[in-house]
């Protein structure tokens, strides 16, 4: 291949710190992770990008299922007399919600909403199924789609429909249920760090900031690669509000009738955006091992000369016992399959030549940091593994560097702003009064919104960084997609 056709396919992506936006965009496209369709603001999630959400589904399904939690489906379809019953939740999602006026040719009496979030339906059928002390608690999850209609839209980072998990939980206590909530929250942060390589930062979000009829949320925020936040997962501890405004009552041992306590959870295709603003550079897409559709590509050099395909083959059938890889066999040429799967993030490329039969070797290019490793055929499963794992530490490690780089400690909303005027976007932590007026005004003036109160940041003698008064807490402040 001519060096100005692997240019060309370079040249395709715009670089990052020219327009990030568009950064982004040209890797959802180039990538083939997404195609636009005719319905707006909706995307065709295609297969290498599904391929992506499917092991990001099956990573943290068998977290759940460790857990405890058994999968169901509710209908999408939500009846506004049901959705009513909840109103602060309802008031919530209002704006957002696409309604169903007609079946057939035949108006609804009871239009339908299509499900925007499924607290309504789960709650329903809690009334119908709990009665006793016996059948609690209930640990369920789904993994639908929801529709929300959005005004702005972003492949992957918001979409009128979304693929997602919605986690639903019912206890006898308070205890009980507070401590699922904290539980999930754990779940999503060690799944973002241990298999996404994106470090998080837990918190409970304010009070203006919470999910519409929950009594607490909980979240965890990520800082792409652009110092900009971006919520990664939620959990939710409703108290016993919906269990009152649905009548779902148990019988205790004491044979007393009571209300339960719930949760619910959730993390969705977003996931994959943050993937890609995390560890994508200028090449395309870096993905970590863990979830990666493929975790190594085997590309043959002089592929025409004898015995080359002939152990790329063997070699190929002996690592699909460990690991998800694939061999391009194709005619395109060594240098355009080096960029092809550069652009599309796989974490390791195999070359195999004649030389490298020779000598009984192979070179293996880790993706993220482009390093080319001389490894024994004979050995190949051992080091490849190893070499793996260094991909996913790498990437946390330089994810988790670009974080502590771009988080700002300041004390006044002066400082705040100066510190973004600076640096540029990041965290900022800052102290707080407790007072939604003095939030507001933070973000007024500097851009910047609560994003949590992270745990773990405890306030002494501090100042609210914006009326002065005794701050309560500190809060992580951040530009947010």
């Amino acid at each position: 291949m001519a060096k100005g056709e692997q240019k060309e396919t370079l040249d395709a992506i715009t670089p990052m710190d020219v327009d990030f936006a568009k950064w982004y965009t040209d890797i959802c496209k180039k990538a083939e992770l997404i195609e636009y369709t005719s319905v707006k603001g909706c995307m065709v999630i295609r297969p290498y990008g599904y391929a992506i959400w499917e092991n990001i589904q099956k990573n943290l399904d068998a977290r759940f299922k460790e857990t405890g939690h058994e999968n169901v489906c509710m209908p999408m379809f939500i009846p506004e007399s049901l959705l009513q019953k909840e109103k602060d939740h309802v008031a919530g999602f209002a704006p957002e919600v696409a309604w169903v006026t007609h079946g057939g040719s035949e108006k609804l009496e009871d239009r339908l909403c299509v499900r925007p979030t499924s607290e309504t339906l789960f709650c329903e059928h809690y009334a119908n199924i709990i009665h006793s002390y016996r059948d609690l608690p209930k640990l369920y999850n789904q993994w639908v789609s929801v529709v929300r209609w959005e005004k702005t839209t972003r492949p992957f980072l918001r979409s009128r429909e979304f693929l997602w998990q919605e986690g639903h939980t019912i206890h006898a206590t308070a205890e009980e249920a507070i401590e699922e909530t904290e539980r999930m929250l754990n779940v999503y942060a060690d799944f973002c760090e241990k298999d996404l390589a994106i470090p998080v930062v837990k918190g409970r979000k304010t009070e203006s900031d919470k999910f519409a009829g929950a009594e607490a949320t909980y979240a965890i925020e990520a800082l792409m690669h652009d110092g900009k936040a971006l919520q990664a997962g939620t959990s939710h501890y409703f108290g016993d509000g919906f269990a009152k405004a649905f009548d779902i009552q148990y019988t205790t041992k004491e044979n007393q009738k009571t209300y339960p306590f719930q949760t619910s959870w959730g993390v969705t295709t977003r996931l994959i955006g943050a993937i890609i603003m995390t560890h994508g550079d200028n090449k395309g897409l870096v993905l970590p091992p863990h979830i990666a559709p493929v975790q190594a590509m085997i590309v043959p050099v002089a592929q025409h000369k004898p015995g080359v395909l002939e152990k790329v083959a063997e070699i190929e059938e002996r690592l699909k016992k460990s690991f998800r890889v694939k061999s391009d066999v194709s005619d395109n040429s060594p240098g355009w399959k080096f960029a092809e799967y550069e652009m599309k993030g796989v974490p390791a490329r195999i070359e195999i030549g004649p030389r490298d039969i020779e000598k009984g070797e192979c070179v293996v290019v880790t993706r993220h940091d482009g390093v080319k490793h001389s490894v024994s055929l004979d050995s190949i499963e051992t080091s490849l593994a190893e070499l793996l794992e260094e991909v996913q530490t790498g990437l946390y490690e330089k994810a988790l560097a670009n974080r502590e780089k771009k988080t700002y400690r300041c004390q006044s909303i002066e400082e705040i702003r100066q510190a973004l005027a600076d640096n540029g976007p990041g965290f900022v932590l800052a102290p707080w009064c407790g007072e939604e007026e003095c939030e507001k005004k933070v973000k007024e003036e500097t851009g910047a919104g609560s994003r949590c109160i992270p745990f773990g940041e405890e306030v002494h003698d501090e100042k609210c960084c914006c009326c002065g008064k005794k701050a309560k807490h500190n809060v992580l402040w951040g530009i947010a997609y």
